[in-house]
């Protein structure tokens, strides 16, 4: 038996408190990861104040995670002891159905998530699948490669599942954890891209980060302005917007991609699709090949997340920080023998 020492929270909304927990040797095709860094994620604020209604407590966020393999079950091959890898939302998947053969773990219906009645990253060790511990490319920061298995791909994997080609013009709403790896993306890959953000002060922070122009989201006329212009826009906040503007914003077969988690519907008229052929869609995170594929790209081109760093003991200093808005971009929290 291992013993884990983790943060959990107790009740929805709670803070954080150390949590202990037992497992097994790690069973077939399982590794156990020690744990370097775990970035924080809203969706992990979402799971510890039950906003999507499946929440299970003691519950152990963290699914942004970088780690060496420390142990393994039999059938793993491919990962060696000591070996960093990162591991995400997803931890599990069948492997066996039409979905998984056909590449696509990430849309597995029976994946298991890092965080779903598991536990996750706030701790010194966690499980998980083999083909789902990713490992990191030379090249790649361990201490602040984390948010890019969750932030990092979950704006990357619409460019491969939607085709981006570089000379399309495409828009980013939202300058925050998710936004900032897609402006990043997006330059690099060759678009012409423009920054949708409400925040005056983040403008330059974004032009610096590859945007070629900057559009007052709270702006009508702004959006007006822009009307027609472009032939992608990805959505990554969760708050309601005027849609209607953004749908006008895109050119013919243009597309408005949702990553952000809005709760309330998004409205779309059928004759603003119709009309210009455009679309309205939305994605996961992505499967293990397009993470490798994702850290290949920002070892290559020197992208990575812009990041804060907290001792993982100081965990509800670090959720408060988030949760007041003042994240730049995202919170990484280190194990001690890992200090930034």
């Amino acid at each position: 038996m291992t013993t884990i020492h983790a943060f959990a929270a107790n009740s929805t909304a709670g803070e954080l408190h150390p949590f202990e927990y037992e497992v097994h040797e790690p069973g077939h095709d399982e590794v156990e990861i020690n744990v370097i860094a775990c970035g924080i994620c809203h969706s992990d604020i979402s799971m510890i104040d039950n906003d999507w209604g499946m929440s299970q407590y003691p519950l152990v966020p963290g699914h942004e995670i970088v780690g060496t393999i420390c142990a393994t079950g039999d059938g793993v091959e491919h990962l060696r002891i000591g070996q960093i890898v990162g591991l995400g939302w997803y931890s599990s998947s069948c492997m066996t159905c039409p979905t998984c053969m056909g590449g696509d773990h990430n849309l597995c219906l029976q994946n298991e998530q890092t965080i779903v009645g598991r536990h996750g990253g706030f701790a010194d060790k966690v499980r998980c699948h083999k083909a789902w511990a990713v490992p990191l490319p030379e090249g790649i920061d361990p201490k602040k490669a984390g948010p890019l298995f969750c932030g990092g791909i979950t704006v990357f994997n619409p460019i491969v599942q939607l085709g981006i080609k570089p000379t399309q013009r495409v828009g980013v709403i939202g300058i925050g954890g998710l936004g900032h790896f897609a402006l990043q993306f997006f330059n690099k890959w060759g678009c012409e891209v423009t920054a949708f953000t409400s925040s005056e002060n983040k403008a330059q922070e974004a032009i610096n980060m590859g945007a070629h122009r900057i559009v007052d989201s709270r702006s009508d006329d702004a959006l007006e302005d822009a009307a027609g212009s472009l032939d992608l826009i990805l959505s990554t906040v969760n708050v309601n917007l005027n849609w209607e503007k953004y749908f006008g914003a895109l050119a013919p077969r243009g597309k408005l991609h949702v990553v952000g988690g809005v709760l309330d519907p998004i409205p779309a008229a059928a004759f603003s699709l119709i009309g210009s052929q455009k679309s309205l869609s939305g994605s996961p995170l992505g499967s293990p090949a397009t993470i490798t594929t994702m850290l290949d790209f920002c070892a290559r081109h020197d992208i990575e997340a812009v990041t804060e760093h907290f001792p993982m003991s100081n965990v509800n200093d670090a959720l408060e920080h988030l949760r007041s808005g003042k994240a730049r971009y995202r919170i990484v929290l280190d194990q001690p023998s890992h200090t930034h």
